[in-house]
C-alpha cells in the first residue's frame, strides 16, 4: 500500500489562496479552515436591522430590544411549525391546510435575511407622527425600505416578557399590543423582507383571519396579521404560560370592541396602561398611495 504524504496540496484555479490540508489536522482545525475560505460568498451582509442615526440612545436601546423580540417571536413561530406541521391546532386555526414551507419561509426572512438598507428612523421625515394616534409608519413611496417609528410606540408598546399580561388575550388583544408583534408587521410592508408584495393584508380582523384560514389557505399564508396572530398564540401556549397560553374567545362582537380601542389611542401614561389605552393606531401608506390603519 503506498504510503500517504504528510500533507496535500490542493490548487484552487479560481480561489486567491492555496490551501494545505494535512492528514493529522485536526476537525476543528479543519472546520476552521473551511470557515475562513468560505467567507467571501457572504462578504458585505448585514445582520441586524439598520437604526438610523436620527434615534437617540433610547430610542436606540428600545427598538435594539424590540427587534430582538421580534425575531425571538418569529423564530419560535418557526420552530413551532417545524416540531408540529399542521397537525398544530394553532396551525390549522390561522393557515388551515396550508403546506408549511411558506410560513416558515416567511419567519425566516426575519431571522435571515439580508438586512441592509431595511432602516428604522425617528426622525418623522414624512410628518405623519404629528398625526394624532400614530405608532409609527411604512414609508411607501417614499422610501420603501424605510419604517418610522414615532414617540408613541415607544410610551404605548409592551414587552415580549409580558406576554398574556395586563389582561391581554389574542383574539381580543390588537396585533400592535407587543412591540415585537408590532415590528414583524411593520418588517413585512418592506419589500425584502415580505416579498415585494407577496405578503399583505388579504384579511385583518381576528374573524376574518380565522375564515381566511378556511376559505383561502393560500392566501392565509401570505397574509400579515395572520402570520402575527400566529406567531402571538404559538409563542403564548408554547413558552408565556405553556400549555394554556391566552388564546382568549372571539365573538362576532369583538372586531366592534377591537375598533373602538384602537380608535381613541393616547399619548399620556397618567395611570395604569390598559388594553385600550395602550393600543395606538398601526397606520402606514401602501405602495399605491391608500392608507392603514387598524
Amino acid at each position: 500500500m503506498a504510503c500517504l504524504p504528510s500533507s496535500v496540496v490542493l490548487h484552487y484555479p479560481h480561489a486567491s489562496r492555496t490551501v494545505t490540508h494535512g492528514i493529522h489536522d485536526t476537525p476543528d482545525a479543519v472546520g476552521a479552515a473551511a470557515q475562513a475560505s468560505s467567507t467571501a460568498w457572504n462578504a458585505g451582509a448585514v445582520n441586524e436591522y439598520p437604526i438610523h442615526s436620527s434615534c437617540n440612545l433610547t430610542q436606540q436601546a428600545q427598538l435594539k430590544r424590540a427587534l430582538g423580540e421580534a425575531e425571538t417571536l418569529a423564530r419560535h413561530a418557526a420552530d413551532h411549525i417545524l416540531r408540529w406541521g399542521n397537525s398544530s391546532d394553532i396551525y390549522t386555526k390561522y393557515f388551515g391546510d396550508a403546506p408549511i414551507a411558506e410560513p416558515v419561509g416567511w419567519f425566516e426572512q426575519v431571522l435571515y435575511g439580508d438586512k441592509a438598507g431595511v432602516l428604522f428612523r425617528c426622525d418623522n421625515p414624512d410628518g405623519n407622527c404629528a398625526l394624532e394616534g400614530w405608532g409609527g409608519h411604512w414609508r411607501g413611496e417614499n422610501a420603501s425600505s424605510e419604517t418610522v417609528i414615532c414617540e408613541l410606540s415607544y410610551h404605548s408598546r409592551k414587552p415580549l416578557e409580558a406576554m398574556c399580561g395586563f389582561g391581554y388575550d389574542v383574539a381580543n388583544g390588537p396585533t400592535n399590543f407587543y412591540f415585537a408583534s408590532d415590528l414583524l408587521h411593520r418588517l413585512y410592508h418592506v419589500p425584502k423582507v415580505g416579498g415585494y408584495g407577496v405578503v399583505e393584508h388579504y384579511a385583518s380582523e381576528y374573524g376574518e383571519c380565522l375564515e381566511l384560514a378556511k376559505s383561502n389557505p393560500g392566501e392565509a399564508v401570505r397574509n400579515s396579521d395572520s402570520l402575527q396572530y400566529f406567531a402571538l398564540e404559538a409563542y403564548a401556549y408554547d413558552i408565556a404560560i405553556p400549555g394554556e397560553g391566552c388564546p382568549g374567545k372571539w365573538t362576532t362582537t369583538s372586531s366592534e370592541i377591537a375598533l373602538s380601542q384602537t380608535a381613541m389611542p393616547t399619548s399620556t401614561w397618567s395611570e395604569a396602561p390598559s388594553i385600550t389605552s395602550s393600543a395606538a393606531r398601526e397606520c402606514h401608506t401602501h405602495a399605491d398611495g391608500t392608507e392603514h390603519c387598524t
